[in-house]
């Protein structure tokens, strides 16, 4: 799937896997620096949630943890809606019209804070600031790189932050300084200095299908690796994937130390890392600190056994 593709506005169907009963998604045990990785890890917070997402009647819902209110968008447009990704509370939806234009989606209502959008790859999503802040998006063009663009949570100017060949399924760090996604033909990960506005390409992964996560200083990369001989998809958000890590500057894969059937990971603020465990009647998030120590589990909901996660807070 090439990104000349995506931007042309190729229509490509959402779809949405099924959770597999049969996954094997077997973390590594041995290495104990998984999470080691942005600033001094805090104390562990009170509250950590996961953020999900499922399809349901061609839209797209979000819920933030166990009972919270749901942002849903409805495909009764006729808008392709597998463009989309929740803030960081998961209180709100930044998404894609197909025309181009990047909508902020919560209970509240609905706003366009931005035009000129690439529209038609399922890959092809915004990305939040942690702070939740400010959204970049990937501009619509026909370049084999892509710009990327800035702007604020609720509108106003848009600011260029740069080109890469890596705009799939972007993820921004924490300290703001680096952008990471896969390129659309899956030929590896690139990422994107915000304060260069120069791309580089991560050493050591060869073939990847998404990048779920990146640590806070921007020198580790959560992604689901491919074989070559795999199916690259259609590059809608996985349900469930086994995470591999790995070093951007080295391109050392790095073992996470948890045991069981990982489903996804994701970096915190702080530097900790949240893994996601496969679980009989409910899924795990375990919280490990910068040196690979598990600090907290935390037993998800039972009906989010099913559900995509798209990030976790706290």
């Amino acid at each position: 799937m090439k990104y000349r593709t995506l931007v042309a506005g190729a229509a490509l169907v959402v779809t949405a896997p099924a959770l597999s009963a049969t996954a094997q998604a077997s973390a590594g045990t041995t290495a104990t620096t998984a999470s080691a990785a942005g600033p001094a890890a805090a104390p562990a917070a009170a509250t950590v949630r996961g953020v999900y997402f499922d399809y349901k009647d061609g839209g797209v819902r979000v819920t933030a943890g166990s009972g919270g209110r749901a942002v849903t968008i409805p495909s009764g447009d006729g808008s392709f809606v597998g463009q989309f990704s929740a803030s960081p509370d998961g209180g709100r939806v930044a998404w894609i019209d197909a025309k181009g234009r990047l909508h902020v989606r919560s209970a509240a209502g609905d706003k366009v804070v931005a035009t000129g959008a690439a529209y038609g790859g399922p890959c092809v999503t915004p990305a939040w600031s942690a702070d939740g802040r400010r959204i970049a998006f990937p501009r619509r063009g026909d370049s084999e790189a892509a710009t990327v663009a800035a702007v604020g949570a609720s509108g106003g100017r848009v600011t260029v932050l740069g080109r890469t060949p890596g705009p799939c399924h972007l993820t921004w760090s924490a300290d703001g300084g680096t952008l990471a996604g896969y390129a659309g033909d899956t030929t590896g990960v690139h990422l994107l200095d915000t304060r260069t506005h120069r791309s580089r390409k991560a050493p050591g992964i060869r073939l990847a299908n998404h990048v779920g996560s990146v640590s806070p200083d921007g020198r580790r990369v959560v992604v689901r690796t491919i074989s070559a001989d795999a199916p690259g998809g259609d590059g809608s958000w996985p349900v469930w994937y086994s995470p591999s890590i790995y070093d951007t500057m080295t391109g050392k894969k790095i073992a996470i130390p948890v045991k069981g059937s990982a489903l996804s990971a994701h970096y915190l603020r702080d530097g900790r890392l949240a893994v996601r465990v496969k679980g009989a009647s409910a899924n795990t998030i375990v919280v490990l600190d910068r040196s690979g120590k598990e600090v907290r589990r935390v037993t998800e909901p039972a009906t989010a056994r099913k559900l995509g996660l798209l990030g976790v807070t706290g």
